[in-house]
């Protein structure tokens, strides 16, 4: 283990194994992730990618190993809390963003972004104006009030963005962020998630195929056949720092 998680570790899976049916998606995985890292998970589909982000994440339960994070006041057992408990530190800790979006289409853009802090009890218009700050932060000025079909795939993108980022989450999950993305678009939105994320000391987790976006993070773990075969430091990127911190900053 790299001496710098044994003091600002964050979050980490041991021995960490999922299977379905009589394959492996994990087969015994190990990880530790410092605070304020951006960490690149990369492999050959079905490597087991996006299973150890849903395992790191508490979206799945692992059948065998142990999931922690460390919060504000103590470590939490990720894997041995209740589904309830999972969702509620997925809604208070955790940020996500998937190739997809996964934004409700019959909100506005607005209105998907303030969502996760109205669910932790912001007034409306705190959370909403909060939300406009993210969504101009973003190049969405002026596109707050459509709703998602009459975005494009990547102003969709970039809202569901601005909403992993509004609480101010401890870390961001974001599997194939730029996926769906033009080149240009798909650097600008890299260029946000790690400003917003480890530009402010937060911790960035991301599943890529591309290599580009890997290299702008500070680590890479890529696996095969469910198991970890290189972990190593990559470039340490450098933030633009003209992005908000959200309400918990």
């Amino acid at each position: 283990m790299n001496g710098h998680l044994a003091y600002a570790q964050i979050l980490s899976g041991a021995n960490l194994v999922k299977t379905y049916g009589s394959s492996y998606a994990l087969a015994g995985v190990d990880v530790a992730i410092a605070a304020g890292e951006s960490v690149a998970i990369m492999g050959p589909s079905g490597s087991g990618k996006t299973t150890l982000l849903h395992c790191l994440a508490g979206i799945i339960v692992p059948d065998a190993g142990v999931v922690e994070f460390k919060s504000v006041s103590r470590m939490v057992r990720v894997n041995e809390l209740t589904e309830r408990d999972r969702s509620r530190l997925r809604r208070e800790s955790f940020g996500f963003v998937f190739q997809q979006g996964l934004l409700v289409p019959e909100l506005t853009a607005l209105e998907n972004v303030a969502l996760p802090l109205m669910l932790a009890g912001y007034p409306r218009a705190e959370a909403e104006g909060w939300a406009m700050v993210w969504l101009a932060s973003l190049g969405l000025d002026g596109f707050e009030l459509r709703r998602i079909g009459q975005l494009s795939g990547g102003q969709a993108q970039r809202v569901a963005i601005a909403r992993a980022q509004v609480t101010g989450a401890a870390v961001v999950f974001a599997d194939e962020p730029t996926g769906a993305l033009d080149s240009g678009t798909g650097e600008e939105v890299m260029s946000a998630l790690l400003a917003s994320t480890v530009g402010q000391g937060r911790t960035l987790v991301v599943v890529t195929h591309d290599d580009g976006v890997a290299a702008r993070c500070s680590r890479v773990i890529r696996l095969r056949d469910g198991r970890v075969v290189e972990d190593t430091a990559s470039q340490q990127p450098s933030f633009p720092r003209n992005l908000p911190n959200g309400p918990r900053a």
